[in-house]
């Protein structure tokens, strides 16, 4: 059960969780975090296997959320229950091996009490099939419970709004399951269409969805998406390319509102987007990948030699590093035989 949280100058860490259905992998990821934690905060979200009865394993502190749509919802109940000096957010997939588990143990000696966000190394994401371009890359993972603000500089003093964080050195192992991809593009399909059904219009609707949903939205359809997820994200891409903030937002949406139409067997919309980002010089490597395979299904090697050239070589990827790497790089060799 739970540790008793310690004096002296070593910080207080509570492990919130939001779980469902996560028997086979829970029990690993808390044998890592069973030492650093002096509290374990579990926040079960309709399970309906034993993911429950292990838990109580290594906690009293389980709590029933009824689920509302929102992860955010849930991991801020889930942070309403802690009560320790800093919160650890961890998913039931991500393990510490022995080697980082003394690096956090070290860290919580150590810890700088003005610091209010720890960075960490995610890491094993390409081996996964995530959304993720880089094996490795730095995510907000330990957060100052209590904030405090504090006054600075001797004149024109100013309150510090700036958290201040920290880059750690500690990896966590992530393994995520095959499943979850299925679960997020369902809850972004829902989401886009709460959005269509906004009462002050479609385009204030579309316009209140973040640009880093957006961008997310269109990973997890790159990486896992079906052909019927792409015909229903359509309209939303298309929209979107109407009220896009900045170049980078107008890439994806062009990049996706073509793809969309491409797996929709219009090709004539997938032109048309192919078209405005040349035109706009918001291209891809994502969509001159799929300029490549258009042309090189209808046999005209030449083209699809052209595309695939720029995929790899003049433009840069924003949603599948492979789309700028090993796609076209095979795609090129494939058509030289």
């Amino acid at each position: 059960m739970e540790k008793q949280q310690k004096g002296g100058n070593m910080i207080t860490i509570s492990v919130c969780m939001i779980v469902k259905n996560e028997e086979d992998k829970l029990g690993i990821c808390l044998d890592s975090l069973k030492t650093i934690a002096d509290e374990i905060i579990i926040v079960d979200t309709g399970s309906t296997d034993k993911t429950k009865e292990l838990a109580a394993k290594y906690t009293d502190k389980i709590y029933d959320f009824a689920w509302t749509g929102s992860f955010s919802d849930a991991r801020n109940f889930a942070f309403s229950k802690a009560s320790c000096e800093y919160i650890y957010s961890a998913d039931a997939d991500e393990e510490l091996d022995s080697e980082n588990i003394k690096k956090f143990e070290m860290l919580k000696e150590i810890m700088d009490p003005q610091i209010d966000i720890v960075q960490m190394y995610y890491c094993n994401q390409l081996e996964n099939n995530t959304i993720y371009s880089f094996d490795r890359e730095l995510r907000p993972k330990l957060y100052k419970r209590l904030r405090e603000f504090v006054w600075q500089e001797t004149i024109h003093e100013a309150v510090r709004l700036e958290p201040v964080i920290y880059d750690s050195e500690i990896d966590i192992i992530h393994r995520p399951g095959m499943g979850h991809a299925a679960r997020d593009l369902k809850a972004f399909e829902r989401l886009v269409e709460k959005a269509g059904e906004d009462t002050q219009g479609e385009e204030a609707g579309i316009a209140g969805i973040s640009k880093r949903l957006v961008e997310i939205y269109a990973k997890e359809l790159m990486i896992a998406g079906e052909k019927d997820n792409f015909v229903k994200a359509c309209s939303f891409f298309t929209d979107r390319c109407e009220i896009a903030g900045d170049s980078d937002e107008l890439a994806i949406c062009m990049t996706m509102a073509a793809r969309c139409y491409y797996e929709a067997d219009d090709m004539i919309g997938f032109m048309k987007y192919a078209l405005r980002a040349a035109a706009g010089e918001v291209m891809t490597s994502e969509l001159c990948c799929n300029l490549g395979a258009f042309y090189e299904n209808i046999g005209d090697v030449n083209e699809a030699a052209m595309w695939y050239y720029n995929a790899a070589n003049e433009v840069a990827a924003y949603l599948d590093i492979r789309c700028q790497e090993e796609i076209p790089q095979a795609a090129l060799g494939r058509l030289q035989e």
